[in-house]
């Protein structure tokens, strides 16, 4: 039995209403694209996500979604990974960049490389080697503090 009358589109407010109704719906949706692969002989993707994070697709047989997707990138001309590759590449720039700095640093700090280094970044070197010696040296200091009270109360 169908509804009478015309009624607007718009959000459900109730959540449970809304879930049921995306539920029923989103079965509707699966079933007519079942159907109209197998009756057309149509390629057929469809792609539902719901507010919950739940994800649901339907593809029609003997094909897979990336291959539509790059049928369709084929069918209007435009590109629907330029755009998130280009980012990767420039992150994968930035972070290869990152990383051979970082390299270098560490180099320099094992004594290698110093060749191309100006006197004023020499010094900023031996002032950095100098700051880590004497957290180096006061952690020792500590320790050997801390296992020397230790054994004073074990011969106590």
């Amino acid at each position: 039995m169908g509804r009478l009358g015309k009624f607007e589109i718009k959000r459900i407010e109730d959540a449970t209403s809304r879930q049921v109704s995306y539920s029923k719906r989103r079965s509707g949706i699966m079933k007519k694209a079942r159907e109209l692969a197998v009756l057309c002989d149509a390629q057929v993707a469809v792609v539902m996500l719901s507010s919950t994070g739940k994800h649901h697709h339907f593809c029609s047989d003997a094909c897979s979604i990336k291959g539509i997707f790059d049928r369709y990138q084929q069918a209007t001309g435009t590109s629907l990974w330029t755009e998130q590759y280009e980012n990767m590449q420039r992150t994968l720039s930035r972070l290869k960049s990152i990383n051979r700095n970082l390299r270098t640093e560490i180099r320099q700090r094992m004594g290698e490389d110093l060749d191309a280094l100006e006197f004023k970044e020499l010094r900023g070197l031996e002032q950095n080697v100098d700051a880590a010696l004497e957290v180096v040296r006061q952690r020792k200091y500590h320790v050997i503090t801390r296992q020397t009270e230790i054994y004073k109360k074990k011969v106590r």
